[in-house]
């Protein structure tokens, strides 16, 4: 763990002067529907947490807040991933060609690595402090006491003093106190064919389950264009979508991820 934080220091420190900030302002997912609902929009430099509704949801979850990550990074900025190996176990390694895909280009991604949850809270800090970074991703699995309400309040209070947008991912854990800003249930949603019937964009089917800033309960189905790094509502679908128990339809595709 202590070479794993030795690298992540040298590669943040790379990048950026120290004590340069960024101002904590708001960014908005590109529907204006949402951004009204969140009075403008989401807090860059805020914690934002996403929970998938089942397991099987964890790639949704995902590309979700690989999307909110793209929305909160306004310049060309490198992105952190880090990620629990259970994480990687129960749903696979981030895929290359899947996140270049989804508009995430894999050049700018810190990918770090690690064994517990005790691991991502102390390279999420690290990272959370550097404001040279777009974003910040934490991948840890399941619930654990260690991330409790102090915790998540340590990395909100990193990520408003540096300005750069921390999303905490939590597949295989229930809902639990914490300090973020938003808190987020995703599910895969059912796409919409391109021409030629090619595999449709990404769908999230998502309910705001907390806002510190507003309303919450919302639920919107989105599509995410990854050409424009924006959410937009779905288009109707032009015929019934038949559901299988147990199985997403298959019309979503969330390419992020491999499971061979």
């Amino acid at each position: 763990m202590e070479e794993t934080l030795s690298f992540l220091r040298r590669r943040l420190a790379a990048l950026e002067p120290a004590g340069a900030r960024r101002e904590q302002t708001a960014f908005g997912l590109g529907l204006a529907q949402i951004d009204d609902a969140l009075a403008g929009g989401l807090v860059r430099g805020g914690l934002h947490e996403i929970l998938p509704v089942a397991e099987a949801d964890a790639t949704a979850a995902a590309g979700f807040g690989a999307g909110l990550a793209l929305r909160s990074m306004a310049t060309a900025r490198d992105l952190v991933w880090v990620r629990q190996k259970n994480a990687e176990r129960e749903t696979g390694g981030l895929y290359t060609p899947g996140l270049s895909a989804f508009g995430l280009d894999p050049d700018r991604l810190i990918m770090v690595g690690v064994h517990d949850i005790v691991g991502v809270l102390r390279a999420g800090v690290e990272a959370a402090r550097c404001p040279g970074l777009g974003a910040v991703i934490l991948e840890p699995w399941g619930s654990h006491r260690t991330l409790d309400l102090t915790a998540t309040r340590r990395l909100a209070l990193a990520a408003e003093k540096s300005g750069v947008t921390v999303i905490l991912m939590r597949p295989g854990a229930r809902e639990e106190v914490s300090a973020a800003q938003t808190r987020w249930r995703v599910a895969s949603g059912p796409s919409v064919p391109l021409a030629a019937n090619a595999p449709g964009r990404p769908v999230f089917d998502v309910t705001l389950l907390r806002n510190r800033a507003g309303p919450a309960g919302m639920e919107w189905r989105l599509e995410w264009d990854h050409e424009h790094h924006h959410f937009r509502q779905t288009a109707p679908l032009s015929g019934p979508v038949v559901s299988v128990p147990g199985r997403r339809p298959a019309a979503a595709r969330f390419p992020l991820a491999r499971t061979g």
